[in-house]
Order: structure tokens, then C-alpha cells, then sequence
């Protein structure tokens, strides 16, 4: 099983979804996991993780992780050429080592070169920045990259940002 997470902020509460899915080309068959947090942390600039990973890691908890393959998390596993941890990164540690993490950026963070490939899909200019951890970055990437959808984002990770923002 593949997992893949997005949060989504407003007034003061997180929304968190989570999509399971078991091959990475999928479209339609998911299983949909959400939960609301109130109280969440503020965005502190280079510290998202504070504030998203508590909403991950409840989620977490009421998901069976004994055979997932790998998690996806909008946003870096890198924060820089030192491999300063993102969420991704965060998230890694927090698994004990034990799930890859793939990061799947909308926007490039200039403090990281290294450990990070830009995957351009579909007629789109504008790529999507993948990281990993536990994964080879390589085969993240080819993951990421045979993700149903001849856009930008692949299928999945749309239905999953509208599915957050779905109030």
C-alpha cells in the first residue's frame, strides 16, 4: 500500500486526508482517511513541520502501517545541501527508519540543489519537486512520474488537495 497526505489550514483547525492506494499508477481505487485538529501550531518559515506533522502522525495512528510501501507528503524531505530534515524528513524519523518518504514539492526551495530532481509532466512548464528518504532518490522519482494523469499533478495528488480543501 502507497499513503499519501495533504493538510489543509483554516481557522485555527488542520484538515488532513489521506489517500491509500496499492499501485502508483492508480486513479479511482483509494481508501479516504481524514480527521480535523483544532489548536494547530502557527507556520513558523523553515519549521512547516511543527505544524504539520502532529496532523500526520494523529492520522497515522489509526492506519494499519504493516505493508506500506512508501509515503508521500506535499512538500520537501531536504531542507538543504546538509540534508537538514523537512517534513519529509521529520516524518522519516518519527517512523523509525522504517517507511520511505517521498516529497512532492509545488514549488522549488532554493537552499537545496543536491537530493532533489524536478519532474515536469504532461504540457506543464512548471515542475514538481521530488525528494526521499529510504527510497533512492531515482526510484522516487520514476514513482512519482508513473502516477496516473497527463497533467502537472498526477490524479491522485489532485483529488487529494481537493479532498483537504473540501469543508
Amino acid at each position: 500500500m502507497i499513503l499519501a497526505f495533504d493538510t489543509y489550514y483554516y481557522d485555527g483547525k488542520a484538515k488532513t486526508v489521506c489517500l491509500e492506494f496499492e499501485e502508483w499508477n492508480e486513479s479511482k481505487n483509494f481508501k479516504i482517511h481524514e480527521e480535523i485538529i483544532d489548536n494547530v501550531e502557527e507556520y513558523i518559515p523553515g519549521e512547516f513541520y511543527k505544524r504539520e506533522l502532529p496532523c500526520i502522525i494523529s492520522l497515522l495512528n489509526k492506519i494499519d502501517l504493516t505493508h506500506i510501501e512508501a509515503i508521500v507528503v506535499d512538500g520537501f524531505v531536504y531542507l538543504d545541501d546538509e540534508k537538514k530534515y523537512g517534513l519529509g524528513g521529520r516524518l522519516y524519523e518519527q517512523l523509525n527508519h522504517k517507511i520511505p518518504i517521498i516529497g512532492v514539492a509545488k514549488t522549488n526551495f532554493a537552499a537545496i540543489e543536491k537530493d532533489k530532481l524536478a519532474l515536469v509532466r504532461g504540457d506543464s512548464k512548471k515542475p514538481l519537486y521530488i525528494t526521499a528518504i529510504g527510497i533512492a532518490l531515482d526510484d522516487a522519482f520514476a514513482k512519482v512520474a508513473s502516477m496516473a494523469g497527463e497533467y502537472r499533478f498526477p490524479t491522485l495528488l489532485k483529488e487529494l488537495d481537493r479532498l483537504t480543501k473540501e469543508l
